[in-house]
């Protein structure tokens, strides 16, 4: 009989915004294809997701927001694997200084790079999800967006 697959990951993400700039961490530790996301993560059973978040962009940035409506479903996968994450975005509004201590380290040692970007920035830094200048940078209050299961990139 064969394996059952694993059931999908759930995470939860930020887009947030401060002075037009939308913030971006690394996705891969080995910072592989350069390849730029939301902060977030994977959610922990019996908190919220708006908890979840909280907590995730505290430990990768050790900034403080607050959660706003989601904005955004994502889901991805890996064709020749069993991984497969749902990720739902979330608006969120900062809560302090937007600045990032320089010494900071994500305890997880997953996150290494954040950076700011405007949408023009956005454009040139490789990102997934493909639609999260969309998000972004759109209409705050618009419906919200679903990205149909896209491969995860290697």
């Amino acid at each position: 009989m064969p394996m059952p697959r694993p059931c999908p990951r759930l995470a939860a993400r930020a887009v947030l915004l401060h002075e037009s700039r939308l913030l971006l961490v690394n996705a891969y530790s080995d910072n592989r294809l350069g390849l730029m996301c939301a902060p977030g993560g994977g959610v922990e059973a019996g908190a919220s997701l708006p908890e979840n978040l909280r907590r995730e962009v505290f430990e990768e940035t050790g900034l403080h927001i607050s959660v706003g409506q989601p904005c955004l479903v994502n889901e991805f996968h890996d064709p020749g694997g069993d991984f497969h994450q749902v990720d739902i975005y979330f608006r969120c509004l900062l809560l302090g200084s937007a600045e990032i201590a320089p010494n900071w380290q994500d305890r997880e040692a997953i996150v290494t790079r954040h950076q700011w970007v405007t949408k023009s920035e956005l454009a040139q830094v490789p990102h997934k999800p493909d639609s999260l200048g969309a998000v972004a940078f759109g209409i705050a209050d618009a419906a919200i967006t679903y990205d149909p299961l896209e491969p995860i990139l290697r």
